[in-house]
């Protein structure tokens, strides 16, 4: 783990110096340079680009076609949700020490193929929940892993002073084919119907596996020689995140944040779709524009944190998060509720992701380049992990008390991040914090 009084400072641009002592060409700190993370950047907005069109085509054909109730509604979530938990500190030990390349590949191929199958069940007459339960085990798994490699490999991209920077162009990126997949979503669902939606997605991760074929990669996976086994790997990983004064309120702030927002996030879709009577086409609608915000909170947040220090940036975003969230729960249908909501859910969504952005630069600067999966994994675990349980509760509440007091208790939780960063290190960064010797700077 890193000595807080030995960072090593992120070198401010290329030094051509270190041609002339090294004999190897200085490092560009210009994202243009880097044509891998360009590949990686497409590939992984092209899978959420169909993942997002997912996310307003299931819930749809769960509600309107297969007629699902509050609780099976629930269970859809919870599996989706429960490989997180299980997986992911494998998942980030794994990726530390093996390729990455073959893992964003792998995964996407079997989340394609089993995408697929809803519709070809579908087409032989067959589809039913547990074939959408079988489904979204099986991405949620593969997402995992896909995942733990997808975020760690940022560092291995991009020198160190780039990191947020390149964060910011992940995440807008993100929240752009969120966009433009919410949309495509609701134009499937409205017009072709729920079923035909799961095309578009199997073929974004398809083109996903394709564009991670272009990545290249100058940090190596450690000799088989020097890998730790799994259980003390996992273990290590824990020990960073848990020792390291700035990333562990980030990362519990995190986890109660993925707790408040899943007792939200289970019933959104169904709220919207029932209560509030939005349709498939009210809910892309919603959904898209939400995802706007989220393109801006993604590119401002460089900006903002430069001017005012991370620290407050993510004091203000995750206070933010809770108020926003507030308008779904008091609206009535019609038109007007859901400009209001499209509104509010856009602020919401700009909060999330200059939060999100914030803080993963921070922690991928404080973690050494052996420990990037691990430190991730361990977040996605507390965070990822918990939502199954929340889901969980969050069908015990709908059953019984109701669906607004299941997402109200969520709205209460939410409120619980900012108090804890306000007292901790985090709340007082006014700059970000100097950088451990990442991948690139290693491999130069």
């Amino acid at each position: 783990m890193p000595d807080f009084d030995e960072l090593i400072p992120a070198k401010p641009g290329p030094d051509k110096a270190d041609e002339a002592v090294t004999g190897r060409p200085p490092i560009s700190f210009s994202l243009r340079a880097h044509p891998s993370f360009a590949a990686y950047l497409t590939g992984e907005a092209a899978s959420l680009l169909g993942t997002s069109a997912h996310a307003v085509a299931l819930p749809a054909l769960a509600v309107l076609v297969l007629h699902a109730n509050p609780g099976q509604v629930a269970t859809l979530a919870v599996l989706s949700q429960a490989p997180a938990f299980v997986l992911a500190l494998a998942a980030g030990a794994y990726v530390d020490q093996h390729p990455k390349r073959p893992v964003l590949i792998g995964s996407d191929l079997v989340a394609a193929a089993a995408v697929a199958a809803i519709p070809l069940t579908a087409l032989g007459g067959m589809l039913s929940f547990p074939v959408l339960y079988a489904v979204a085990l099986i991405v949620g798994s593969a997402t995992v892993l896909h995942l733990a490699a997808a975020i760690a490999v940022v560092p291995e991209l991009v020198p160190a002073p780039l990191l947020h920077e390149a964060n910011s162009r992940v995440g807008s990126a993100f929240s752009l084919a969120d966009t433009l997949g919410a949309y495509a979503g609701a134009g499937v669902v409205a017009s072709l119907g729920a079923v035909r939606a799961f095309w578009l997605d199997a073929l974004s991760y398809a083109l996903s596996a394709w564009c991670a074929t272009r990545v290249r990669l100058e940090h190596r996976a450690r000799p088989a020689q020097e890998r730790e086994r799994l259980g003390p790997a996992m273990w290590t990983g824990l020990v960073f995140v848990a020792r390291t004064p700035v990333v562990r309120p980030l990362v519990l702030s995190l986890s109660l944040t993925g707790v408040g927002a899943t007792l939200i996030e289970v019933y959104r879709a169904y709220y919207l779709l029932t209560v509030l009577d939005a349709g498939a086409l009210g809910l892309g609608i919603v959904t898209g524009v939400c995802g706007i915000g989220g393109v801006i909170g993604a590119l401002k947040a460089p900006r903002l944190a430069r001017r005012f220090g991370p620290g407050p940036v993510m004091l203000a975003a995750f206070g933010l998060y809770p108020v926003l969230g507030v308008p779904l729960l008091l609206a009535r249908p019609g038109p007007g509720w859901l400009a209001v909501l499209a509104l509010t859910g856009a602020v919401q969504m700009a909060a999330a992701t200059c939060a999100g952005t914030t803080q993963r630069s921070v922690r991928q600067q404080l973690t050494p380049a052996k420990l990037q999966g691990r430190a991730q994994q361990t977040s996605t675990w507390l965070v990822s992990g918990t939502r199954p349980f929340a889901s969980a509760g969050a069908g015990v509440l709908a059953g019984a008390f109701s669906v607004p007091t299941a997402m109200w208790t969520g709205t209460a939780i939410l409120c619980l991040p900012p108090l804890l960063l306000l007292v901790s290190r985090v709340g007082r960064l006014t700059a970000m914090p100097l950088a451990v010797v990442s991948p690139i700077q290693e491999a130069a």
